[in-house]
């Protein structure tokens, strides 16, 4: 294929996408569409080192957004003729986020990108990314009235304002951008080049392989002219290394596949068959079993490996695969402990999740990503005990050792302590507990289910004793969502609730400390109440507080309340739980939720000025 094909199918596949990428960002169309026809007159300019990039289109895209910003000269969000309501609801919702919330939440349900890949296109950390999606989507989705999982679909939606758009042939677009290099050429280009222009020599290359926008041939329906990575089977983990780092049980290898039969789920919390948004160019699974010793049960080890044709399609890999342990979807999982393992390949996480169906397991997974390579290794243990998190990741890290001197391979192993981080996010909303956060209700065998995120006009986390509210002055990002066991047929009162919300760091330590007098002096003002403080603990700029409260309703029958709130910086959650007969959490289990809650505090906007 020649250039200007190339050009010609990338320009005609792309255009429309970015263009509702640019509308959605800028609410200007005319802006937009001159962005997006600017942006491909200068990929056209500099085709030949363009079209070599692994992410062609986000290269384009890049360019197109930051023209469109600066172009819109038009009020945000004017109103063309005939925009329909539908519409015109979602521009008006797009227009109450901060740009930069704005940005990454349309680069996430609009492209393929990553979330690594995304908080580099604008400019954040990662972890700044998330929290500015989290708000982004939990804000979009109550501004709209949709549920989070929506969001795509009603984005979407706005593709058939700009059907009837027309653009200029492809043909008009490479002489603009062949003008634009001719008068670069002229204003500075060395002697050499500038005689190749003004021949108007057309460079091929003939059968030469250049890498293509990741994903798009598959998309397309085209063959990849990329040649596929290699995976040897000798580069997975044998028996010696779990006898060395795992030892106790009798480690045998119980099978060794591509991982191409059945359905491909071959560990907990694990979401499709392979990480990533396409078929990788190799998978291998490997699977060890142990026998059972002294009454001790016989844990269970997974590695999975699989090949990337790019570095970028690999950081994707492990964004999804870190994103199956993070926000675990196994029945009743709960998440103990997140840890980053800073030492081990190019990128490393590990997790510590417990199962609460059945006979239960302790899992611990390690997920790890090297040059081209994205590996997993999970070890699965019935009721209590198996390999901790320190033997998995020195599994995960010796198995990275293997995949490091294949040529696609990149940083190897200098360390495999694990160190405790706070938990990635995992919520619909940022800073907000999850699913996966709870322990189990003991008294039913059936999954909590969290409601939707909802703004906090309304406080159920708040105790008799202290009344708190979410929606005074000075507080915004205020949400809140109960968790529930609809499955159960439990009393309506059940339930356990958090509110979160953000206030300037002076206001919100007086929010705290409000709260603490009150249950302080609630036994004194309340007939018939008894508060237990469980946990008190004011450390650097934060602070986390647990009581029970009891309270007699009649001679015959009391109520018994456990709440904790908790501050970092000018985030503040409040956690409430009502049990019912029969069904509860135990004290020191709520005690940990709190803790929990803390942690995930940090994924807090910023409070907004009102």
């Amino acid at each position: 294929m020649t250039e200007p094909d190339e050009f010609d199918q990338f320009y005609k596949r792309v255009r429309a996408r970015l263009l509702l990428l640019t509308y959605c960002l800028t609410g200007d169309l005319p802006a937009s569409r001159s962005a997006v026809r600017d942006a491909f007159v200068v990929a056209w300019h500099h085709w030949r080192k363009v079209s070599r990039l692994d992410d062609t289109e986000a290269w384009v895209r890049e360019r197109a957004c930051r023209h469109a910003q600066r172009r819109h000269t038009a009020k945000l969000w004017h109103r063309e003729k005939g925009l329909d309501a539908e519409v015109k609801a979602t521009l008006d919702a797009l227009g109450k986020l901060p740009v930069s919330q704005r940005r990454v939440l349309l680069l996430t349900e609009l492209t393929s990108s990553s979330l690594a890949d995304l908080s580099r296109e604008v400019g954040l950390p990662r972890t700044e990314a998330e929290r500015q999606l989290q708000s982004a989507t939990a804000t979009f989705s109550l501004e709209r009235d949709v549920p989070t999982t929506s969001v795509r679909a009603v984005l979407e939606g706005v593709q058939a304002h700009l059907d009837s758009i027309t653009w200029p042939r492809p043909p008009i677009v490479r002489r603009a951008g062949a003008a634009r290099r001719r008068t670069h050429t002229v204003i500075g280009v060395a002697a050499t080049a500038a005689a190749l222009v003004i021949t108007g020599a057309v460079v091929t290359e003939g059968a030469e392989v250049r890498p293509t926008l990741d994903g798009e041939r598959a998309s397309a329906g085209l063959p990849s002219t990329d040649p596929p990575v290699a995976l040897p089977e000798d580069t997975l983990l044998g028996t010696d290394t779990l006898d060395r780092f795992a030892s106790g049980p009798t480690w045998t290898v119980a099978s060794t596949s591509d991982n191409t039969a059945g359905d491909g789920l071959v560990m907990a919390c694990q979401g499709t068959r392979y990480a990533g948004r396409r078929q990788p160019d190799a998978a291998l699974v490997r699977i060890f079993g142990s026998e059972a010793k002294r009454n001790q049960p016989a844990p269970r080890v997974v590695q999975a490996v699989q090949a990337a044709p790019t570095e970028q399609a690999a950081k994707r890999a492990y964004d999804t695969a870190v994103d199956w342990f993070a926000a675990c979807g196994a029945e009743r999982a709960q998440l103990i402990g997140t840890y980053d393992l800073p030492g081990v390949g190019d990128a490393a996480m590990l997790f510590e999740l417990r199962t609460w169906a059945g006979q239960g397991h302790a899992l611990v997974a390690g997920v790890a990503r090297t040059g081209q390579f994205t590996t997993v290794t999970a070890s699965s243990t019935e009721g209590e005990g198996g390999p901790g998190p320190r033997v998995v990741a020195r599994v995960l890290g010796a198995g990275v050792d293997k995949l490091c001197e294949l040529p696609e391979g990149g940083a190897c192993t200098t360390d495999t302590i694990p160190e405790p981080t706070a938990p990635v996010p995992a919520a619909a909303a940022p800073g907000m507990l999850a699913e996966v956060d709870l322990p189990p209700a003991h008294g039913v065998d059936r999954p909590w289910v969290g409601t939707e995120p909802r703004k906090a006009t309304e406080n159920a986390a708040a105790t008799g004793c202290d009344q708190s509210v979410f929606n005074g002055k000075g507080m915004s990002n205020n949400l809140t969502r109960t968790f529930l066991v609809p499955e159960a047929n439990l009393p309506a009162e059940f339930g356990l609730t958090e509110t979160v919300g953000t206030m300037p760091t002076k206001q919100a330590k007086a929010f705290v400390a409000d709260v603490r007098q009150r249950l302080g002096r609630c036994e004194d003002k309340q007939m018939g109440t008894e508060v237990t403080k469980l946990r008190d603990v004011q450390r650097g700029n934060t602070d986390l507080a647990v009581w029970k409260v009891t309270t007699e309703v009649t001679d015959n029958r009391t109520i018994s309340f456990l709440m904790g709130v908790v501050r970092d910086g000018s985030g503040l959650a409040q956690v409430g739980f009502v049990p019912v007969k029969g069904v509860s959490v135990s004290e020191d289990d709520f005690v940990r939720l709190a803790q929990r809650a803390l942690d995930r505090l940090g994924a807090m906007p910023d409070p907004t000025a009102r």
